[in-house]
């Protein structure tokens, strides 16, 4: 057996970012190998991670990356607020953002992302010590822009036409993150969504003629697309004027909105 040096501990250490004594155990158990102490560290992390992947995870990082030909945007979770702002938990996350940004694909992305990526997720898992998971994954083809709040806690992306100006193109990020909207216009909101909406504002007028409650029910409607629809909300640099009247030849084509750990 070959003996156990503390630079061989060392260069262990370095290659799986395993404990100190993790490191020496497996040394011992492969006789000195370094490969074998390598394998054996993997196999056990594996181990520890099956275990951790039942605990919550609430915690984590937004990252996002604008390309020539489009965007990519990222959602890992972590269990505390302290490994999400660890080096190491930054450093894979930005690595897989690399990652996404070299597909070839236009779309969620999450699926194929999280199994692609298993056997390096479970390793990170091993050496943070705390369950991770690859929540949402995006990756557009497009004009993209995008803006992250709060160090990662909050990020919006969109895609647009018809505007080259990227000062507006990061305050409508900064506005879509900060005002929540659901739909990019009345157009794109759902025909049952739609019509339970008008059926809850036609009960609150319940009783008055049927030309009061259509006018009434109308006025209700015109207000809730000014709170969900992206196009006709406030514009955050002039609220007297709506998104799509502020900014005259903009066409917003899609956009995201997330929330670290949020309900979805």
């Amino acid at each position: 057996m070959a003996e156990i040096t503390a630079q061989l501990v060392k260069e262990l250490r370095d290659k799986t970012d395993a404990g100190m004594m993790d490191c020496k155990k497996a040394l011992v158990e492969a006789g000195g190998d370094l490969e074998k102490a390598v394998d054996i560290l993997r196999k056990s992390g594996m181990a520890k991670a099956a275990k951790k992947s039942g605990r919550g995870v609430k915690e984590g990082k937004v990252v996002s990356k604008i390309l020539d030909d489009g965007g990519a945007m990222l959602e890992v979770l972590c269990e505390t607020d302290f490994v999400a702002t660890n080096d190491k938990f930054k450093d894979y996350v930005t690595s897989l953002l690399d990652k996404v940004a070299a597909l070839d694909a236009d779309g969620d992305v999450s699926r194929e992302v999280a199994e692609a990526e298993k056997e390096g997720l479970t390793a990170m898992i091993a050496t943070i010590g705390e369950n991770m998971v690859i929540r949402r994954v995006a990756r557009w083809k497009g004009k993209c822009a995008s803006y992250l709040h709060m160090g990662g806690r909050i990020g919006a992306m969109v895609e647009v036409e018809g505007c080259d100006d990227d000062a507006v193109l990061n305050d409508l990020c900064m506005h879509i993150a900060a005002f929540k909207p659901t739909y990019v216009s009345p157009e794109d909101i759902p025909a049952d969504i739609d019509a339970k909406e008008r059926e809850i504002a036609a009960g609150q007028v319940a009783g008055k003629p049927a030309e009061i409650v259509e006018k009434i029910v109308n006025g209700k409607i015109a207000k809730w697309h000014k709170e969900v629809c992206l196009v006709q909300q406030p514009w955050i640099r002039d609220d007297k004027q709506s998104v799509s009247k502020a900014n005259p030849g903009l066409v917003v084509k899609r956009f995201l909105r997330w929330e670290v750990g949020e309900e979805i």
